[in-house]
């Protein structure tokens, strides 16, 4: 970055709060008391994020007579699920691309019920009222090089072949015409596949319609450990136990008490930036009248898009990988990257030079070698668990939560019957392999950025095996 650039990315960031944008609202609702003592019931979800409120939600809605007690660590949504870039998304594989490369016999399907779940999620929001910013606004992925706009014509044409519509090729003009920048040569629009949301308003309201389906919410109580009790089983917390029929895990990158589990996940560092609002004329020299979400191609992408308020949220690009996947909350915070962000948003939206950032923020999701979620039961069926969503969990965990549903059900369904949810990803190996696997990978796929996309042969190798690493 040139000195002066520097400068003004050093400047833009001298106001900014070191907290999600999202999760700093005065109307954040005060945390529900911890438990204390035993308590017993039908079904215990641990996790107060996006997947634990879905399954207590939707097990409520397929039986309301169930007796369904949540228990978070901390606050609902203070990790994850307030901290993303508000991008809710259809695709249950993280991406046509993704699906398409590892489940070809069932992508029609799985993109099928990826849509049902978008709708679903839409419809919940409608039908109880959660004000939390809603808009299907669809996403474009941009190309910002020449090969990433042929990939993306490639890709276009191969979605056109296979009957899977809904997309639109944009080539330079037309993708300037949408939002304009002198970086995006051209860009592939979904149109219906992602909606922007406000994150942490969404947990909150979720929070909300289980507490009057009357699930019975405990934050400030982290599970400790699960435990046989007779024919179901037991969660251990600081302060009582909890005794379930069933169990649904909900954790995500935080370690699972199903031990096994461990290794099939990593925690990966992202951040963002959040500017002011903008002024009409700034907002005006971008365009952006639609308000879609935006990514570009690079391996090393970017992710933005628009708030309620007309800040743009701008994130992504490192993903850092803390060696012995030890969750640090000093990562939160990593000045080095904010400024590498900054730099880069003014080099996207130069007419926007003076904007300052108002939050800049980090957090930890859980990536899997797949990219996508896995699923599966311990505990003689009694316990089961979702994971590794890979920064697409807003949409995807829904469908997770039927899926956790399903298999403590026992009974099969169009859900347990995939392959995607029948099979596992290739867990991590232990240290030092997982650092070096992973830092090799980071580093090779930001050569292939600067090498007009050309993988080297580490990178062949682990598309060979189906592996990779991404936040």
């Amino acid at each position: 970055m040139a000195p002066d650039a520097m400068r003004e990315a050093a400047r833009s960031l001298s106001d900014a709060r070191p907290v999600s944008y999202w999760l700093d609202d005065p109307g954040k609702p005060v945390a529900r008391p911890a438990l204390t003592g035993d308590e017993r019931c039908d079904l215990l979800v641990v996790g107060g994020g996006y997947s634990g409120l879905w399954t207590a939600l939707i097990a409520k809605e397929r039986d309301p007579g169930r007796d369904v007690v949540l228990i978070e660590g901390d606050e609902a949504g203070w990790a994850a699920s307030g901290r993303n870039g508000g991008f809710c998304a259809a695709s249950l594989t993280h991406g046509l691309a993704n699906g398409l490369e590892r489940w070809p016999d069932e992508i029609g399907k799985l993109e099928a019920l990826g849509a049902r779940n978008l709708d679903a999620i839409e419809e919940t929001v409608a039908r109880h009222s959660i004000d939390c910013e809603f808009e299907r606004t669809g996403e474009i992925d941009v190309a910002t090089q020449p090969h990433q706009l042929d990939e993306l014509r490639e890709w276009h044409a191969r979605t056109e072949e296979l009957g899977l519509g809904g997309f639109e090729f944009l080539d330079r003009e037309r993708m300037r015409g949408e939002v304009d920048s002198p970086t995006f040569l051209g860009g592939l629009l979904d149109r219906r596949g992602v909606a922007m949301l406000h994150p942490a308003k969404l947990v909150w309201g979720l929070k909300e319609v289980c507490l009057g389906l009357g699930v019975r919410i405990f934050e400030h109580t982290p599970g400790l450990a699960l435990v046989r009790s007779g024919a179901g089983t037991a969660v251990r917390t600081p302060y009582g136990r909890v005794f379930a029929r069933d169990v649904a895990l909900g954790t995500n990158i935080f370690p699972s008490l199903v031990k096994r589990v461990r290794p099939y996940t990593v925690p990966v560092y992202d951040y963002a930036l959040m500017t002011e609002p903008l002024t009409a004329d700034q907002l005006a020299s971008v365009g952006w009248r639609n308000r879609q979400g935006l990514g570009d191609s690079a391996n090393q992408f970017h992710y933005f898009r628009l708030s309620a308020d007309n800040r743009i949220l701008w994130g992504g690009y490192d993903a850092v990988y803390p060696y012995g996947g030890r969750l640090d909350s000093a990562l939160d915070q990593r000045p080095e990257t904010f400024l590498k962000l900054a730099g880069q948003f003014f080099a996207c939206f130069p007419q926007l030079s003076g904007v300052r950032f108002s939050h800049a923020w980090g957090g930890a999701i859980d990536t899997c070698s797949r990219f996508s979620a896995f699923f599966g039961t311990a505990h003689r069926g009694r316990v089961a668990y979702a994971a590794g969503f890979t920064g697409l969990g807003v949409g995807a965990t829904r469908f997770g939560a039927e899926v956790m549903l399903d298999l403590l059900s026992g009974r099969g369904t169009e859900r347990t019957a995939l392959a995607m949810v029948r099979s596992k990803p290739m867990p991590f190996p232990p240290e030092p392999f997982a650092w070096a696997g992973i830092e090799l990978t980071k580093r090779s796929l930001a050569r292939a950025d600067s090498q007009g996309g050309h993988r080297n042969l580490w990178l062949r190798t682990m598309d060979r095996l189906g592996l990779g690493f991404d936040s």
